[in-house]
């Protein structure tokens, strides 16, 4: 007779990825803002304020509190604490954890504009996809993942926050996803200010994904079909656009109405 033994689970612990708040990356006058100097916009401001009351409603403790060290995210992490009722706890700050970098857009060819805003987006990416020619895939997992395994070897936390980037977020999600692999799945929507719940275990495949994508200002995301990248390619076309036709005005003379 085969006898059965007790199944130990395995101790996971939580992790709360979120991506920051709205900003505005383009200026009132048009001209695109320089991405390590965004802040939260007064939108980016309210949906971090919901992210925190939706963890206060649910009495959600954290015990460690990660960002990527620029405005956007520790902005929101500030406010989410706020929110939650834990605006004491102390906030680190990873760099590494940075979004993906993008090159000089106006060195972009105009037929090649579309592919490097949206490359990112589609499919099973390749580890040589380029961000807005600058940097590649690879290159960001090469300082992302080690991140991962820096904090599964910590044991001194259970339940943390990490307020970082869309794509940075797709890198740790797709990781999750994968079993532990190097991959980078295109498709991983983050909404600004949105929560993923995931679980890690002690070893790099042992993943749980719980939650992906929640918006507490927009749960179902009913008006959004489009991404954040689709949006800043239109401010952008507008933008070049406008650049161009000013080029094509001509310079005026002393004594000239402009």
């Amino acid at each position: 007779m085969t006898s059965l033994h007790s199944h130990t689970a395995p101790r996971r612990r939580r992790i709360y990825l979120m991506r920051h708040g709205a900003v505005s990356y383009f200026d009132p006058s048009g001209r695109p803002v320089p991405p390590e100097q965004v802040h939260l916009n007064e939108t980016g401001r309210a949906q971090a304020q919901a992210a925190g009351e939706a963890f206060a409603a649910e009495g959600v403790v954290f015990d460690r509190v990660i960002v990527s060290g620029l405005p956007r995210t520790a902005q929101t992490a500030t406010l989410v604490l706020q929110h939650c009722g834990q605006g004491a706890l102390a906030v680190e700050a990873w760099p590494e954890w940075q979004e993906i970098r993008g090159g000089r857009l106006a060195d972009i060819a105009p037929e090649a504009l579309e592919a490097n805003f949206l490359g990112l987006e589609r499919g099973v990416l390749s580890e040589s996809t380029r961000f807005l020619n600058g940097e590649s895939v690879g290159e960001l997992l090469d300082r992302v993942l080690p991140g991962i395994a820096r904090l599964r070897a910590d044991p001194q936390w259970d339940c943390a926050l990490l307020v970082l980037h869309g794509v940075v977020n797709g890198a740790i999600l797709s990781h999750a996803l994968s079993g532990g692999q190097r991959q980078m799945f295109g498709a991983m929507v983050q909404s600004p200010a949105c929560i993923n719940v995931l679980d890690m275990g002690a070893t790099p495949d042992d993943w749980l994904l719980r939650v992906c994508n929640y918006a507490p200002t927009s749960a179902l995301h009913v008006e959004n079909r489009n991404t954040t990248m689709e949006a800043l390619y239109n401010q952008y076309l507008q933008y070049r656009q406008q650049s161009e036709n000013a080029a094509q005005i001509p310079p005026t003379h002393p004594g000239q109405t402009p």
